[in-house]
């Protein structure tokens, strides 16, 4: 079949910049598109943070002219770079004024108050960009609701440019949740004429809903799992936009992330203390204390350390955890915790940390080595969250023989097989009910298992570390999904 032209839109992208699981993914898919043969490009803000001498970036000739409604036409300039260890080229576009921040969606715990302005600039900064370098995309990839408005500008502004006159687009939805709700009054800027702004489209309670008007306007749909797919379609995990979904079902898939085990293999790490693998575990046995040292926990080979890395948040269940704590507090276990967020939730944890300090220790911030080495010397992985997209720690965790305990949610109950104590299958431990209780007695289960079964421990860490989520399977739907917008959009 032909090759592609694919033009990938992300407001964050792993290495240059990260708040969550988006930016891994836009760092990930990229590369095996691109072993499967494709011109792929990316597009992200040029955030301060992004580093222009450690990536080697170049300043591209000329401005670059961005139609802003209401505001006119907007000039901001794009920088040029490969993803690094590829030569897949990414742009960034600059503009002091929405870009030149401290963050990349908020600062200190408060979002910029003209989101709406900065993404509505870079997703029309995509199109813009697209006619300057004479790229032909046959489709762009849209993520979230940072850049949930091309594909309504590519239906509206842009229907009858020849540019882009057979170009498609996907919307791919990480986390429904967000969905960048805004003031009716950015319609102006926004500039797709206001016939649009109704209830079947972007209109949300005298609003404009940007993921809203994306869904209803994007040739295809995915979310990050198969699981998720189903679940936004309902009122528990729909958050208002159910039945929208479930209307638009047709062009809706789920698509599972992928890992890049380059970065995540025990056989390899560089920053842990011994590498290891599933043929030889010892490595795993030296990590563990190294862990416990680090976090200044006793050094004891007989009790289970159990692992949590991720942001202090609702949506990863803290407040199950938080309302768990001191019922585990009174197990025989230790718990190491990686993660910042809410302050109500950092201040509580970090009194645990010292109520319990032989059992419970913290690192409220992130820092990528420690994350490696929680996943290497834990025995335990916990995972409580309320809802989860796709998650990836449970995928890094099997990987390094980490066992995973999760709730059965999304992504979490696709790529986790619960434990079978008669067969000794499965590479986890699963619960369904977002109940303290449930938390409590799933890990109980866990820790009886650790303690009294060891031969169904190690044949399950084993069963963990020969699963593979590769980021190549997950390209190949994607770029059945490719095909077949392509078709659609030229009427084959």
């Amino acid at each position: 079949m032909d090759k592609l032209n694919i033009l990938i839109a992300a407001s964050e992208v792993v290495p240059f910049a990260k708040s969550g699981g988006l930016a891994d993914v836009a760092g990930a898919l990229p590369k095996a598109l691109r072993s499967l043969g494709h011109d792929v490009r990316l597009v992200m803000p040029r955030y301060y943070i992004v580093d222009r001498e450690k990536y080697a970036l170049r300043l591209m000739e000329g401005g670059l002219g961005v139609p802003m409604g209401a505001l006119g036409e907007v000039w901001g300039g794009v920088y040029e770079g490969v993803l690094p260890g590829t030569d897949i080229p990414v742009y960034f576009i600059d503009h002091e004024g929405f870009f030149g921040r401290g963050g990349l969606y908020e600062e200190n715990g408060y979002s910029y108050i003209d989101n709406d302005s900065r993404f509505i600039f870079f997703s029309r900064a995509v199109m813009q960009l697209a006619k300057k370098i004479r790229f032909h995309p046959d489709v762009i990839h849209a993520n979230d609701w940072h850049t949930a408005a091309i594909p309504m500008m590519l239906n509206t502004h842009y229907a009858y440019d020849s540019d882009f006159a057979h170009t498609g687009s996907l919307l791919t939805i990480h986390n429904l949740q967000h969905q960048g709700h805004f003031y009716k009054g950015a319609m102006e800027i926004l500039d797709i004429g206001w016939d649009h702004f109704n209830a079947n489209e972007i209109e949300e309670y005298d609003g404009i809903n940007l993921l809203k008007g994306g869904i209803v306007h994007a040739d295809a749909i995915s979310t990050v799992s198969r699981k998720y797919a189903q679940e936004i379609r309902t009122d528990e995990f729909g958050w208002g936009l159910e039945r929208l979904i479930d209307h638009n079902a047709y062009k809706l898939h789920g698509i599972l992330n992928g890992v890049d085990y380059d970065e995540w293999n025990p056989a390899v790490d560089p920053f842990i203390a011994q590498t290891f693998d599933s043929d030889s575990m010892e490595g795993k046995k030296v990590c563990k204390r190294v862990l416990q040292h680090t976090f200044g926990l006793p050094e004891r080979d007989d009790v289970p350390v159990i692992g949590l890395v991720g942001r202090l948040a609702e949506q990863k269940g803290i407040e199950l955890l938080v309302h768990s704590i001191h019922a585990l507090m009174h197990m025989e276990l230790q718990i190491v915790l990686l993660g910042a967020g809410e302050k109500w939730a950092e201040h509580f944890f970090s009194d645990i940390a010292g109520r319990y300090p032989d059992k419970f220790r913290c690192y409220i911030g992130y820092r990528n080595d420690l994350a490696h080495q929680i996943e290497a010397g834990s025995d335990l992985f916990l995972m409580p969250s309320l809802f989860e997209p796709c998650g990836l720690n449970q995928i890094y965790s099997l990987r390094y023989g980490t066992l995973p305990i999760v709730r059965a949610t999304g992504g979490l109950d696709d790529t986790i097989e619960n434990y079978a104590n008669d067969s000794r299958h499965g590479t986890g431990f699963k619960f369904y009910d977002a109940t303290p209780d449930a938390l409590i007695n799933t890990v109980g289960w866990a820790l009886y298992t650790w303690y009294n079964d060891s031969q169904g421990f190690e044949a399950m860490q084993r069963n963990a570390m020969e699963r593979r989520f590769d980021w190549t399977v997950s390209a190949q739907e994607y770029e059945a999904l490719y095909y077949r917008i392509k078709a659609g959009r030229r009427g084959e």
